[in-house]
């Protein structure tokens, strides 16, 4: 039981932390300049003939 115990204190502190730094990070790399024009290429890929 002691196990569980460490690991449910680690996933409540840190394993949040971290979670909430990365999604932060994801959001401010989906939204930063010149990223709309990259995206919009990307979505194209699939309709495009070869």
């Amino acid at each position: 039981m002691e196990t569980y115990t460490a690991l449910r204190q680690f996933a409540d502190s840190w394993a949040l932390l971290a979670m909430t730094l990365f999604f932060i990070g994801v959001v401010i790399f989906a939204f930063r300049p010149g990223s709309r024009k990259q995206a919009d290429n990307a979505a194209r890929i699939p309709l495009e003939d070869e």
